[in-house]
């Protein structure tokens, strides 16, 4: 789903990143705060202030889906599902699983946490523009407070839409998966729902551009199409599973794999191996021993003019956790690990 992220801060032991993605999106919304939301409301304040405004409303922004993403992750953590991490995208923000949810249960309170949580920052944020107007506070601080209680609650309402992945839709997948006790059926359905909402949305924004609203239209057809996409990509991930649980890694990996030696040059590698047999990931071998491996990813970090002068030991990553697994382990558990590492390759 990302692309390069960057690890913000960790918190309560889940590491918040941001996508790269995300970091053009928080530009925008800063421009836009303050060079026409905040000037249309609050008249006759310096640009500085504006621009002040623009930049508290998006750490408010942060600060916000963060607690949002937290709130599934905690009840997550109490089901004993895994979480990669937490990462903000274009799109909002998005709590990794690694696991579907155990029981219908525990799909619903960890879907319904996060729109919880959005309304409760809502009340908080409109209490304080309350309070701050009580006592005499000056239009930015209101602006700002009064901007962050609006988010959270457009926020916490699209989110309960019905549409697989959004929160409402896993709330509806608990559902329908607690009525007939079919996580597959109910995620068919759900997804169904999900991409005809992607539809709708982008159909919207077709209209919206052809009438003249260039920037919602492309908003609107974008996040549909991500709807569309995501609720899709959801159950073909669930599928894939399905087929893999309880097979091991044996069955599916090549007993031979294409393996590299320690001491050819990482010109040979790339000229001899990557470009010929199109892999990501090689096994280093030595003597018959894995001693490592190498990836495309270590490659890229070698500058060209020193594809000479370095082999391939100088840059192979040892064997670990993070890039071996036994054989005889459950397919999906191998499945899991190169989607959490990024690692691909032969098995």
């Amino acid at each position: 789903m990302f692309g390069r992220s960057l690890t913000l801060f960790e918190l309560i032991g889940f590491k918040v990143k941001v996508d790269a993605s995300w970091i053009f999106l928080a530009l925008l919304i800063t421009w836009s705060l303050a060079r026409g939301f905040f000037p249309s409301l609050y008249e006759g304040l310096s640009p500085a202030a504006y621009w002040w405004m623009g930049i508290t409303g998006v750490i408010g922004l942060v600060f916000s889906l963060v607690l949002h993403e937290l709130s599934h992750s905690v009840v997550a953590r109490r089901y004993g599902i895994p979480i990669r991490g937490i990462t903000l995208f274009i799109f909002g923000g998005v709590a990794e699983m690694e696991d579907e949810p155990p029981s219908a249960k525990a799909e619903f309170l960890m879907a319904i946490a996060g729109p919880i949580m959005s309304f409760v920052l809502a009340l908080a944020f409109y209490g304080v523009s309350l309070i701050g107007q009580a006592q005499g506070l000056p239009d930015p601080v209101l602006g700002v407070t009064r901007y962050l209680a609006f988010l959270n609650g457009l926020l916490a309402t699209f989110n309960l839409l019905p549409a697989f992945p959004l929160d409402g839709g896993r709330v509806l997948r608990s559902g329908l998966w607690h009525w007939k006790r079919d996580l597959r059926w109910a995620t068919r359905v759900a997804s169904q729902i999900g991409a005809g909402f992607g539809v709708v949305l982008m159909a919207l924004g077709v209209a919206s551009v052809l009438t003249g609203n260039f920037v919602s239209g492309m908003w609107w057809f974008l996040i549909g199409l991500f709807l569309h996409g995501a609720a899709r990509g959801s159950y073909f991930q669930l599928m894939m599973r399905r087929a893999l649980e309880g097979e091991p890694v044996r069955r599916f990996m090549c007993a031979e794999p294409v393996t590299v030696s320690p001491a050819m040059t990482v010109r040979e590698l790339v000229e001899d191996f990557i470009y010929r047999h199109h892999h990501d990931m090689f096994p280093v071998t030595e003597d018959g021993q894995l001693i490592g491996c190498v990836s495309t990813r270590e490659v890229k970090a070698v500058p060209r003019e020193q594809w000479d002068q370095l082999i391939v030991r100088d840059i192979a990553k040892a064997c670990s956790p993070e890039n071996t697994i036994d054989p005889d382990q459950d397919a999906v558990k191998a499945l899991t690990l190169m989607q959490r590492t990024g690692n691909a390759g032969s098995w």
